[in-house]
């Protein structure tokens, strides 16, 4: 019985436990640094609102400020809104952990790739955040905003709630589309199934979607953390893939 239950524990963790443990490390210092760092902005939020009022100014100059348009569209179908909400609270936590754990353990040799990435992008969003804090369009209801997200789970955000560890005028870049394009983009390469494939390469365009229609991010925020998921990507490849080529490329299915 005991090779049997070594081979069970070597398919289910690749690399061993301290290899797990030193992903889990590794991403917990930078889920924290990302938070504490995003907290910097605490007593800047006349900066935060003055940035978002640029920022529908910059969209209204190109005659592309539609979030207002989109808002009220989605919030006009309670379905809509109520589904956008629930995709905005599990798309960037509960799906984003769940496809890095799919990958560690059923593609792992794929995996340092995309965590570069993700390490990359990581740090690039917080120089964004402390250079250009962002009020999100939820905090401006004279543009006919709300927020849905507040409203469907029952748990009021507040423009003064910056602290430490929580920063809600981190609008600039969103996350929430770069992280989907950087598991969107490698997992399309890491499926063999055509619906599958599909669904992934979808995935993208559904949360900048939800992240506009919730009133939690301006389209350009939504552009702009695809740049950085660009960026990242070219990191991964071109920087840390070179430097290891054996342990940090990215491997297809």
């Amino acid at each position: 019985m005991a090779p049997v239950r070594a081979s069970l524990v070597t398919w289910r963790l690749p690399n061993g436990w301290l290899d797990l443990a030193r992903q889990f490390a590794l991403f917990a210092a930078a889920y924290y640094l990302y938070r504490v760092v995003r907290g910097l902005v605490d007593g800047r939020a006349a900066d935060a609102f003055a940035n978002a009022r640029e920022l529908i100014s910059l969209e209204q100059s190109l005659n592309l400020f539609v979030e207002p348009s989109i808002h009220a569209w989605a919030t006009g179908r309670e379905w809509m809104i109520d589904s956008a909400s629930w995709m905005y609270v599990n798309s960037h936590f509960t799906v984003t952990f769940g496809t890095l754990a799919f990958i560690y353990m059923f593609r792992n040799e794929s995996f340092y790739f995309v965590r570069n990435m993700f390490m990359v992008a990581m740090g690039l969003a917080l120089v964004g955040y402390v250079i250009y804090p962002t009020a999100p369009p939820r905090f401006l209801p004279e543009w006919g905003f709300s927020d849905s997200v507040a409203e469907f789970t029952g748990v009021s955000s507040s423009s003064a709630s910056v602290n430490v560890l929580f920063n809600p005028f981190a609008a600039v870049p969103s996350m929430h589309v770069g992280f989907a394009l950087m598991l969107g983009g490698a997992m399309t390469r890491l499926v063999s199934s055509t619906a599958v494939k599909a669904l992934w390469a979808t995935y993208p365009l559904v949360v900048t979607f939800v992240v506009v229609a919730t009133a939690n991010h301006f389209w350009m925020d939504a552009v702009l953390g695809a740049l950085v998921a660009a960026v990242a990507a070219w990191s991964a490849q071109g920087l840390f893939a070179r430097a290891r080529p054996h342990a940090w490329a990215f491997a297809r299915a």
